[in-house]
């Protein structure tokens, strides 16, 4: 343990001044959604996600990869979803076993309802304190950090 390279004082703030905002963010868009919308968060990112979609259904598998969430994380939100009739699952005919999801007509209403509130939050949060240049700046910097994190070799699941 004694050969652990200890984050230097001004990467340690840094750090933690990344962790603060990450879950202030989360945090405050979070009671946003449920109060504007009755929606979490995380409904709220399943919703985007079937929306956004090119065809109306996906496997859930792949459901879980593009939320880069486990696979029973990803079920246990469904069934909750489900039983608000968000969305709506569907066998596959070509595979028995398989399963796809799709967003419901509920889910599409709750979505488009959600979405403007959810784009005034952020903008007062994030964007509102920052400039062109450094929303340039923040772009760039996630790149970098995504493209690092992508290739170190740590284990996603």
């Amino acid at each position: 343990m004694t050969d652990i390279e200890w984050l230097e004082e001004s990467q340690q703030q840094a750090w933690r001044a990344f962790l603060r905002v990450h879950a202030e963010l989360t945090v405050r868009i979070g009671r946003q959604l449920q109060v504007d919308s009755d929606l979490s968060l995380a409904e709220f990112e399943v919703l985007v996600r079937l929306s956004e979609l090119p065809e109306p259904r996906i496997r859930i598998l792949e459901l879980a990869k593009l939320l880069n969430w486990e696979k029973s994380r990803v079920s246990h939100q469904l069934g909750r979803m489900q039983k608000r009739g968000l969305v709506a699952r569907a066998g596959c005919p070509e595979d028995k076993r398989g399963a796809f999801i799709q967003l419901t007509e509920a889910g599409k209403a709750a979505i488009e309802g959600a979405a403007p509130g959810h784009v005034a939050v952020v903008r007062r949060l994030v964007f509102d304190a920052l400039d062109n240049a450094q929303v340039a700046e923040l772009t760039a910097l996630c790149e970098r950090l995504l493209a690092n994190i992508e290739s170190s070799g740590c284990p996603t699941e």
